[in-house]
């Protein structure tokens, strides 16, 4: 007999057949009682039989309901029929002394199943205006004289009042029975809500317009590792990164303030638990959150101040996210500088490649047309001497580009074997010796005699030592010095190559040792080279474990120390160490330098 706009709100279909059982049963019990009461009363009058007539009006206004799912509209309905019904009975027996005025007090209480404030108020309006009415009609003796005795009156006194005590006991147990389906469609919705709050990923929370938390959901605990209740009031805002703090208040001010969602990403603190003491965490580290909130919304309660408005925040965490971000970004950088690499590299490679073949194609022109030319002895070999040196210095170029692939490539294989480090560094600074005096330079070397053995590779030893000494004989200008130093500190080698050149600026410095680069602009280099000689040594000293350091200030000179370690072990060998040592480096990659630094 639902109405289908109800069928599925369990509250709304429960006051509905709250409604309609008590009139349909009060109703059929009527007209079951109209037969005993012929029988008592023996024939009725008009009045009567208009009266039992009236009864069918419950079952119309049910129908009613039935039909429109107006529920407030039925209660209205119901209302003025059964005060008019009562109002028919009671001018007929004796007014405000009859035994129906009872039946009065039941019409507020049947409205109150409404849960309207509006129809108790009708209700109980329509009750007292009823009662003033008969009282006024009794007073007056406008009403019919009564046919009912006294013995009667009693009787039908009693009836009364007990019909209408049967009839409130029935309207108290339907409130009840809807108090009862209320308090349990309650407590499934809270069931339902805590179950979301608990298996959501997200954090719900409430704040104040001032951030201070009054609820937040258990999901806190997995977000930052510790119970939610130490995040009420300002716990999750002492979490909050220092640097971070200013957005976030903002973010919950201005949802309180303007109505409008809004979002904020910050850092937040987060506990790090090692076994199962949540007590006592062991560290903490710093998550990316992203916090999305709105102003919670007040309903028809508007008496509260709009600054006092609260905000209710959805937190999630986001750091995946942001690595990625930062992951993209220096991907991007990566291939932004690898770009101009390949661009420094054509422009490097057009002039180192030009000039020497150019030299070798015009002087050796000149020798195929010596007749021509009438060339002596003397410059023929001037002009020999200087495609050789051109030749020489072409392949110390394509040399340098494919050492720098190798080692790019991993090709570039290392042959470890013990040596004495002091004989090489003496022999490198010696070859060098006649090109630092040409350019009037001074090349003082420092190696102690007890220079203890090296176990590494001695071609790459070398190649380190004369790539930084040459290097810094080219930028060091006429009348300056250049010191080789080494030393041993612990268990490493220490290499110093100083010199008192141009320098570096601070701003190249981050920069070298990258493939091609040259300190200072392209116009502005006075010294030929292609920026791959501190590129290979510091593939080199990688590869030897070893670190490479670069000090510089300019025009006053450069200083880099190189840091190899006296027992070199390959590569291969240490990974298989340090997998015994630790199984989890089996399957994680670890940095090379890192690792070196960790067997050393």
């Amino acid at each position: 007999m639902l109405h289908p706009s109800v069928r599925y709100d369990a509250l709304t279909s429960a006051r509905h057949r709250a409604f309609m059982a008590p009139r349909l049963l009060g109703s059929l019990a009527a007209f079951a009682a109209f037969p005993v009461y012929l029988a008592l009363r023996g024939a009725p009058n008009a009045i009567e039989v208009a009266a039992f007539a009236w009864l069918m009006a419950p079952i119309l206004v049910s129908y009613f309901l039935s039909r429109t799912g107006r529920y407030e509209s039925a209660q209205v309905l119901s209302s003025i029929a059964l005060a008019s019904l009562v109002m028919m009975m009671a001018i007929s027996t004796g007014g405000i002394n009859s035994f129906a005025a009872i039946w009065l007090v039941v019409v507020p209480i049947e409205a109150a199943l409404s849960a309207s404030r509006r129809i108790v108020a009708f209700a109980s309006a329509l009750a007292l205006s009823c009662v003033g009415i008969l009282i006024v009609l009794t007073g007056l003796d406008w009403l019919p004289a009564s046919e009912a005795g006294v013995a009667s009156h009693g009787v039908f006194t009693a009836f009364g009042i007990a019909s209408a005590t049967i009839y409130a006991a029935g309207l108290a147990f339907g409130t009840e029975s809807l108090a009862r389906t209320s308090v349990s469609l309650l407590y499934v919705e809270e069931d339902r809500y805590r179950l979301l709050a608990r298996n959501m990923s997200d954090v719900i929370s409430r704040h104040r317009h001032n951030g201070a938390v009054e609820f937040i959901s258990p999901a806190a605990e997995a977000l930052v590792g510790a119970p939610a209740q130490r995040l009420l009031g300002h716990g999750l805002f002492d979490r909050v990164h220092v640097a971070d703090r200013p957005a976030y208040l903002t973010a919950l001010s201005n949802a309180a303030r303007g109505g409008e969602a809004r979002s904020v990403e910050f850092r937040l603190r987060r506990d790090v638990v090692r076994g199962n003491d949540r007590m006592r965490p062991s560290g903490a580290e710093f998550i990316w959150v992203e916090m999305r909130c709105r102003p919670m919304e007040q309903g028809a309660d508007t008496s509260l101040a709009h600054a006092d408005a609260e905000v209710v925040a959805v937190l999630r965490d986001v750091t995946d996210r942001k690595l990625q971000e930062e992951a993209l970004a220096q991907a991007r950088i990566e291939a932004e500088r690898a770009d101009a690499s390949k661009t420094r590299f054509l422009a490097t490679m057009s002039h180192e490649l030009r000039t020497p073949l150019n030299a070798i194609i015009g002087f050796s022109d000149m020798l195929v047309q010596e007749e021509l030319m009438m060339l002596d002895a003397t410059k023929r070999k001037e002009y020999a001497q200087l495609i050789n040196d051109s030749g020489q210095h072409l392949l110390s170029v394509v040399n340098g580009i494919l050492d720098m692939s190798k080692l790019e490539s991993g090709n570039f294989e290392i042959s470890p074997e013990p040596f004495a480090p002091r004989p090489a560094l003496i022999n490198c600074c010696n070859l060098l010796a006649l090109k630092a005096r040409e350019n009037g330079i001074d090349l003082i070397t420092d190696a102690p005699k007890d220079l203890p053995e090296v176990n590494g590779d001695p071609r790459a030893f070398r190649q380190i030592l004369l790539n930084l000494v040459s290097n810094a004989i080219k930028f060091t200008e006429r009348g300056g010095s250049v010191t080789v130093a080494a030393g041993v500190e612990g268990s490493r080698l220490i290499l110093r190559v100083s010199d008192t050149g141009v320098g570096i600026a601070s701003d190249d410095l981050a920069r070298i040792g990258d493939p091609f680069f040259q300190a200072g602009k392209t116009y502005q280099r006075r010294h030929e080279g292609t920026g791959l000689g501190l590129s290979i040594v510091k593939s080199l000293v990688g590869m030897h474990g070893g670190e490479m350091q670069v000090q510089s200030r300019i025009d006053e000179g450069t200083t880099v120390t190189i840091t190899l370690p006296l027992e070199f072990t390959p590569q291969a060998e240490r990974a298989s160490n340090v997998a015994t040592l630790n199984p989890a480096a089996r399957t994680a990659p670890i940095d090379q330098a890192h690792q070196v630094k960790k067997s050393a």
